[in-house]
């Protein structure tokens, strides 16, 4: 009967808000999302596709996630722990295959990953309340979107270059610090970041962004282990769904078929949902 008094719940839609003195994800409120099973499946089906698309480039899917979750109306304490834990998922099978094919700069990794690991941890701490969190997530998805939507010639580079090992430290605690409060691995913006100034080739890039998402994925999740409390019971399906598209991403990055358009249709996607989040 004490728990009943210090807890009160109420359904609306899909959507059941539990007050609580013990549970706190931001004030008071705590919001767990009750999906029906087409929702469900659905959403996984969205995710697996946004996984193998992502993956064939070497990208682990975060915003295309939170882009999926957000137009679906899931809630910010929810959207970052299950993307960073995807991310993860999908990143750890994008490293072992561009490793594998040996297009990974390790030297260029590590100095990127010295920075952003400490940065992702702290900034993953932070929880950010929900007027905040949707605009800047869905500023994140435009950005991802502009990547997405980049010309395609930038990806014709002759000689790279890579810069002092400083600006690779900073350039990677600037990111991860982004990536840990907005629950992204960063790649879409380190692999922009690279390519731009010429620092590695297309394919290394792509090697080094996978084995950046894993790090700070893992770093953001473990700066703020209190979020999984809030993972939605129907992560199995989704988990499923992202192991099965990362599969066939990484065969399709192998067999060298061309994905630029369907990621370009995917950052059409992504600017509707941060449209959706930014003025909702």
């Amino acid at each position: 009967m004490a728990d009943d008094k210090k807890k009160r719940t109420v359904a609306t839609g899909r959507m059941a808000v539990i007050r609580s003195d013990r549970l706190r994800t931001f004030g008071e409120n705590v919001i767990v999302h009750v999906m029906d099973a087409n929702t469900a499946i659905l959403i996984a089906v969205l995710m697996g596709l946004a996984a193998a698309l992502y993956a064939s480039v070497g990208h682990a899917g975060a915003s295309g996630y939170l882009a999926i979750m957000a137009l679906f109306s899931v809630a910010p304490a929810t959207m970052r722990p299950t993307a960073l834990l995807l991310n993860i998922i999908v990143a750890s099978l994008a490293t072992f295959r561009f490793a594998r094919a040996e297009q990974i700069n390790w030297r260029m990794l590590l100095f990127f990953v010295i920075g952003a690991i400490p940065a992702a941890f702290i900034a993953g701490g932070f929880e950010i309340p929900g007027d905040y969190y949707r605009p800047l997530v869905g500023l994140v998805l435009w950005i991802a979107a502009a990547r997405l939507l980049w010309p395609r010639k930038i990806a014709s580079l002759d000689e790279s270059k890579a810069p002092h090992p400083m600006m690779m430290v900073l350039a990677g605690a600037g990111i991860g610090a982004l990536s840990g409060l907005t629950g992204t691995g960063g790649g879409i913006f380190l692999s922009p970041l690279i390519l731009f100034f010429g620092w590695e080739a297309v394919r290394k890039t792509s090697g080094i962004s996978a084995g950046f998402i894993l790090c700070v994925s893992i770093a953001g999740l473990a700066g703020n282990l209190t979020s999984v409390g809030q993972l939605p019971p129907e992560l199995p399906y989704f988990v499923g769904a992202v192991v099965i598209g990362a599969l066939v991403g990484t065969q399709l990055g192998l067999s060298r078929l061309p994905a630029h358009r369907l990621l370009q249709a995917l950052g059409f996607v992504l600017v509707i949902a941060g449209a959706k989040l930014i003025f909702s």
